[in-house]
């Protein structure tokens, strides 16, 4: 039969593998250990793996005893939750939650096959905005996580659209089968307030040019990632821009988009408020931004809820990935991490 063929390996020009469907060795680290270790110590990320980050501060900020019940609220590759699970033992629960269709089934079977079942590991396709949701299965919790940023697996699939350094569909959302697309929302969204979204949600420099630029050429073709580029270059480049900065300015807007067709801030914000009714007494949580936009949202609330007494601690200042794991993870740089404890 057709099907019963080997298939061959991808071919690809050069000596090593450029785009994201030829790295399939990178996608297969089972299979391909030594060669994905390579890549690692290289200083890069795996094609379709994620490095979690700060993991050993993380777990000493949690500091998981045996038995506790806890929430990644962000799973992703599952790094931190497989850290998390390896300290929980029997007796212990860990919840986790994702919006991710495409990652989330990878992840669930990566840690059922290292042993973690659903009597320790359960896993619940949602936003992590439904912390109250977990709360009333699984009781006030001991321990929380939130890892903010976006994954490497999002990034590097050019299919995804967040990328914005190769072609792919202008999407950008974390789950692609529910609400508008990045491209959907630039053909309905009004002059001011694309100027405000550029501006609030990435301190984009030049968000009134860009936005005037985006509103007159939506309607011509605007829906791959690099016809956004392209009109952003175009616009910026008359302004004596270096390269640098016009690369600056790219990601900047797709950050701006990315968190509006999320609704990410509404839905850290909701998070946040939930929080101290989702903490029994002495629980820990640890948050991890990217971004300015959510660290400046996760210290105001912490900040006010000590306030309130009803966090005892809180972190004083973030905390920053080592020199060394930013050598070893570019994506480490931008990293914050703060923290608090319920009274």
């Amino acid at each position: 039969m057709e099907d019963d063929k080997p298939k061959r390996r991808i071919r690809y020009s050069g000596a090593y593998p450029k785009t994201f469907k030829e790295k399939y060795k990178e996608q297969q680290p089972q299979k391909y250990a030594a060669d994905v270790e390579k890549v690692i110590a290289k200083g890069r990320t795996p094609a379709g793996m994620h490095l979690s980050i700060c993991v050993n501060e993380i777990m000493n900020i949690l500091n998981i005893q045996p038995g506790e019940v806890g929430l990644d609220a962000t799973l992703g590759y599952g790094g931190h939750s497989h850290e998390i699970l390896k300290r929980l033992q029997k007796g212990g629960r860990l919840f986790a939650t994702d919006v991710d269709p495409l990652e989330l089934p990878k992840t669930k079977e990566r840690l059922t096959g290292l042993g973690f079942g659903p009597e320790i590991l359960c896993i619940r396709k949602m936003n992590f905005a439904g912390i109250d949701q977990i709360v009333a299965e699984a009781g006030l919790l001991n321990f929380v996580l939130a890892d903010l940023g976006l994954s490497s697996m999002q990034i590097d699939n050019p299919e995804r659209g967040f990328s914005h350094t190769e072609e792919g569909p202008l999407d950008l959302r974390f789950n692609p089968n529910t609400g508008k697309s990045a491209a959907e929302y630039l053909l309905a969204v009004t002059l001011q307030d694309l100027k405000d979204a550029l501006l609030a949600n990435a301190d984009e420099i030049y968000f009134e040019e860009i936005a005037a630029a985006i509103i007159q050429q939506r309607y011509r073709g605007l829906t791959t990632t690099t016809q956004l580029i392209k009109l952003i270059t175009e616009t910026l480049t008359p302004l004596g821009l270096t390269q640098e900065e016009i690369k600056k300015s790219c990601t900047r807007s797709f950050q701006a988009l990315r968190i509006e067709v999320n609704d990410e801030f509404g839905v850290l914000e909701q998070f946040l408020n939930k929080l101290p009714d989702a903490l029994a007494s002495g629980g820990r949580v640890a948050i991890m931004s990217f971004h300015s936009g959510e660290d400046r949202r996760v210290k105001k609330a912490f900040q006010y809820f000590f306030r309130q007494g009803l966090f005892s601690s809180i972190s004083p200042d973030p905390i920053r990935a080592s020199d060394e794991e930013c050598f070893n993870n570019r994506r480490a740089k931008s990293a914050k991490l703060r923290w608090a404890v319920k009274r």
